[in-house]
């Protein structure tokens, strides 16, 4: 009996389903663990959700990239630190009677009836229906966050363990043509400069920091050699114009300004923004002005002003701002291993170099023309500290930038080495885009010489190149994804002069690999089919 009972027992927890016996505490444990699991998973799907969205303040509306950490309050309203503070600002203005711990002066302030007239404290309950669950920002505004970068590339150079000056010239020779005395000195300067910073000091000797000032005509290549070192080397480069620049108190970016471009550039690391680079472009602007009484607050000044950023001084800069303000919090960055390096045209300094060299002239068979030097394209390699001082420099300015470095005009063959030889050379982009539509595009040398004969008449250097290109490829570019039959073109000095077009080659209907082979041995020769 006692066994039948224990049967019935055990038949009380289990079904018979589909003629078997089913065990209904393992069916209602299973059914437990699967919506458990749904609901996890529904979970887990909703965090995955709000983690693709930034934080936005209520307030100014910013999202949390830009205004930083925010205070998360009931009904998921979010407010960032510098809302927070203004509104606590505001408050305490009004609290002199220690009004909000007083309920029922609070009651009254709500009323109206009493207190400051027409001042309702908000209701947090009233924000809940704004939309979304991002802080009641609507949901057609929610901020996606920005997808983390992928890893870098490894830099051609270690700061830490930097190369002999041959090798960064080395490699500077892949990008750059021609300048070898510019090439040559930057390679030296930035040698020297971060084997001070790493080493510190030797002997109880201070190495001094080289500053570099390079002068070039327009388009020789001053800022895209500064671009290409600080690619090389992997250290924060930032560029800035010495135009926009004024003296302290007027309108106009501050001094310090440059400095906290590097910071931005350097993702407000101080330590790598210290050991930066910093390119000033236009200096030539900030010449003293003459012959005014005026204070030159955008000429002399600015280079007062700069004195101490060249020379290494702790400055104090606004992180994420060009200008100091009481919302804008500041840090100190030591400008003692930052290196500069100011650029300019220096467009009127040729006829001061002039001036000076056609004094020692003289009488007689074997004197030197006044007009011998109208033609030096590569006059300003002559030039000399008293020069600068002429054009507007001041001396303690040109103190602090002991390395003149002078960059060449570009002749002819240079221009022609620019359009093919550098690794990312304007040919070369041309032909990439090109051959995604699967056709091969060539340039015989009559065309190369024409765009530079052309480049050279605008006399803007290498950025002329890229306008021809851009000019007589425009038809090009529209027309061959027109037609799947074509399958070379090659440009002629025809087709840049205007005096013909361009060669096209019709695919033939060999097999993929016969063609593929045939690229392969007869690239430069095809011939017009």
């Amino acid at each position: 009996m006692g066994d039948n009972k224990n049967n019935d027992n055990d038949m009380d927890f289990r079904e018979v389903v589909d003629g078997e016996v089913v065990d209904t505490d393992n069916k209602e444990t299973e059914e437990n663990k699967t919506d458990s699991t749904d609901t996890d998973n529904k979970d887990n799907s909703s965090e995955d959700k709000d983690n693709q969205y930034e934080d936005v303040c209520f307030v100014c509306r910013r999202p949390e990239s830009k205004a930083g950490k925010m205070f998360h309050l009931p009904n998921n309203i979010c407010v960032c630190d510098d809302c927070m503070h203004k509104t606590m600002d505001a408050v305490s203005q009004f609290d002199y009677q220690n009004l909000l711990n007083n309920p029922t002066l609070m009651n009254e302030l709500n009323k109206n009836t009493s207190g400051f007239p027409n001042i309702s404290f908000v209701n947090m309950d009233d924000l809940k229906n704004l939309g979304g669950n991002l802080g009641g920002i609507p949901n057609s505004q929610k901020i996606k966050k920005k997808k983390e970068k992928e890893a870098k590339v490894k830099p051609e150079f270690d700061i830490n363990n930097i190369p002999a000056p041959h090798k960064i010239k080395a490699k500077l020779d892949d990008y750059i043509i021609g300048q070898e005395q510019a090439k040559k000195i930057i390679s030296v300067a930035v040698y020297n400069h971060y084997k001070r910073v790493t080493t510190g000091t030797m002997d109880d000797i201070e190495i001094e920091k080289s500053n570099i000032l390079m002068l070039g005509p327009t388009g020789s290549g001053k800022t895209y050699l500064v671009k290409t070192l600080a690619r090389l080397l992997d250290v924060p480069l930032a560029i800035t114009d010495a135009t926009s620049l004024t003296e302290a108190g007027y309108i106009g970016d501050d001094i310090e300004s440059v400095v906290s471009k590097l910071l931005a550039a350097a993702n407000n690391d101080i330590e790598k923004t210290e050991h930066g680079i910093i390119f000033i472009d236009e200096i030539d602007k900030i010449a003293k002005k003459k012959n005014t009484t005026a204070r030159d607050v955008s000429g002399e000044s600015v280079q007062q002003g700069m004195l101490k950023l060249l020379e290494g001084a702790d400055v104090e800069v606004p992180v994420g701002a060009n200008s100091k303000n009481a919302m804008v919090p500041l840090t100190t960055i030591n400008t003692r291993n930052i290196l500069f390096i100011c650029g300019g045209a220096f467009p009127d300094l040729e006829e001061i170099i002039k001036q000076r060299l056609n004094k020692s002239s003289s009488i007689g068979y074997n004197a030197d023309l006044k007009d011998k030097y109208d033609k030096d394209e590569n006059l300003l390699q002559k030039v000399t500290t008293e020069d600068l001082k002429k054009f507007g420099m001041i001396p303690e300015f040109l103190g602090r930038l002991p390395i003149i470095c002078s960059l060449q005009a570009l002749t002819k063959d240079m221009l022609i080495k620019i359009l093919k030889e550098p690794k990312n050379a304007i040919l070369k982009q041309y032909q990439k885009l090109l051959a995604l539509d699967e056709v091969d595009l060539q340039f015989d040398q009559g065309a190369l010489e024409a765009i530079a004969e052309k480049a050279l008449e605008k006399d803007t250097g290498a950025r002329a190149l890229r306008a021809i290109i851009e000019e007589f490829m425009l038809d090009i570019m529209y027309e061959i994804p027109k037609d799947d039959n074509i399958g070379k073109v090659t440009i002629t000095r025809e087709y840049i002069e205007g005096n013909g077009g361009p060669k096209i080659e019709i695919r033939s209907e060999m097999p993929v690999a016969a063609i593929e082979e045939k690229k392969e041995i007869n690239t430069d020769n095809a011939e017009t089919v």
